[in-house]
C-alpha cells in the first residue's frame, strides 16, 4: 500500500507559528515540517519537494518575497503551491502575492484554524490522504 500522505513545509520566523502548524495540520493527516527563515527553508524545499509551503513574508535576512524569488527562479521549485501566511495583510501586499507573484492563497494574521485548513484543503485537494 502506497501512502500518500501531502507533505507541507513552514518557512516562518517564529517557532510558536511552526508548532501551531504542525498541530492543526497534524490533526488533519498532513506531514508538517518548519524552516526558521528564508534561507533554511529554501534548502529543505530543495531537500523535501513538498506539496505546499506556507510562507511569511516578514522575516531577518531573507524575508518572503526572495523566498518566492528564488523558488520561481529553480526548475524543482518554481511549481510548489505557496499559501502566504502573513501579519503583513495591507492590501498592496495581498494584490502582489495573488496577481504578481501568483501564489495560490494569502491567509492573514491572526487568523482560525478553520481558515488555514480550509486554505489548505483547497490548494492541495481536499483530504490529506486521499490521492
Amino acid at each position: 500500500m502506497v501512502e500518500n500522505v501531502k507533505k507541507i513545509l513552514c518557512i516562518e520566523d517564529e517557532r510558536e507559528m511552526i508548532d501551531l502548524f504542525k498541530i492543526v495540520l497534524g490533526r488533519r493527516g498532513y506531514r508538517v515540517s518548519g524552516a526558521l527563515g528564508g534561507e533554511e527553508g529554501l534548502q529543505r524545499a530543495a531537500e523535501v519537494i513538498p506539496d505546499l509551503i506556507l510562507l511569511d513574508l516578514m522575516m531577518p535576512e531573507v524575508d518572503g518575497w526572495e523566498v518566492l524569488q528564488r523558488m520561481r527562479a529553480n526548475k524543482d521549485l518554481r511549481d510548489i503551491p505557496v499559501i502566504i501566511v502573513t501579519a503583513k495583510s495591507n492590501e498592496i501586499d495581498r494584490a502582489m502575492a495573488l496577481h504578481i507573484a501568483q501564489v495560490s492563497d494569502f491567509i492573514s494574521k491572526p487568523f482560525g484554524p478553520q481558515d488555514l485548513i480550509a486554505s489548505v484543503d483547497k490548494v492541495i485537494g481536499g483530504e490529506a490522504g486521499s490521492s
